[in-house]
């Protein structure tokens, strides 16, 4: 009888260890899921996320290369991605620099009024978005109005450190070619007024914006 008792008892000892282990296993497994649906959930796009080149052709001046950051700001990098391979970007201009700022374009009306037919969420920490990209020399990031979800085409490169627009403005990747081609472009810039508007006459063309994956 004493055998049987232990026999049973060894029984029961495996069947709890396994029971537990199982347990563990549904745990872990209800993490992942749930923190998965958090990412998800903020900005609409799960874990496919991946990154890109941009090559930005400027007339008579060259090309910057941008490494475009979909993790950080995926909304903003598929927005830019698609209006680029539309060739929507071929043949505007940049019709705002500011030497020692920025430079500005990406508007069919060549005014900073204009952009493409719909406008996207700002993804930045002041409209809740955890987007860690700050504006350093070289950094790219999306225009917009007062509204903090109404970025649409323009888009600007930063030309020297303006980290004052962290939190405020979508930054989205950083130029990895090409500052050359951007100190150019602003030394050469006459703007027409304190916001450093540039005659039409006289604004950067961009020939065209090709997309390439970073892989």
């Amino acid at each position: 009888m004493a055998k049987q008792s232990n026999k049973k008892n060894k029984n029961k000892t495996v069947l709890v260890s396994v029971i537990i282990a199982a347990v563990l296993v549904i745990a872990c497994v209800s993490v992942v899921i749930s923190n998965n649906i958090k990412d998800s959930s903020k900005t609409g796009v799960t874990d496919t996320n991946k990154n890109y080149f941009a090559d930005i052709n400027i007339k008579d001046y060259g090309t910057v290369t941008v490494e475009l950051d979909e993790e950080a700001a995926p909304i903003t990098v598929k927005n830019f991605v698609s209006l680029a391979k539309e060739g929507f970007y071929d043949g505007l201009t940049f019709h705002r620099i500011i030497k020692g700022f920025m430079m500005q374009g990406g508007d069919p009306e060549g005014t900073g009024m204009g952009g493409s037919d719909k406008t996207i969420i700002g993804e930045f920490a002041n409209n809740g978005y955890n987007n860690k990209l700050s504006h350093t020399r070289g950094a790219i990031s999306m225009a917009r109005s007062s509204s903090y979800n109404s970025a649409s085409s323009q888009f600007f490169i930063v030309h020297k450190d303006s980290t004052s627009l962290d939190g405020e403005y979508a930054a989205f990747g950083y130029v990895t070619e090409g500052m050359d081609v951007v100190d150019a472009v602003c030394s050469d810039a006459q703007p027409v007024d304190g916001n450093g508007f540039i005659a039409a006459e006289a604004q950067p063309v961009i020939t065209s914006i090709t997309i390439r994956d970073a892989s």
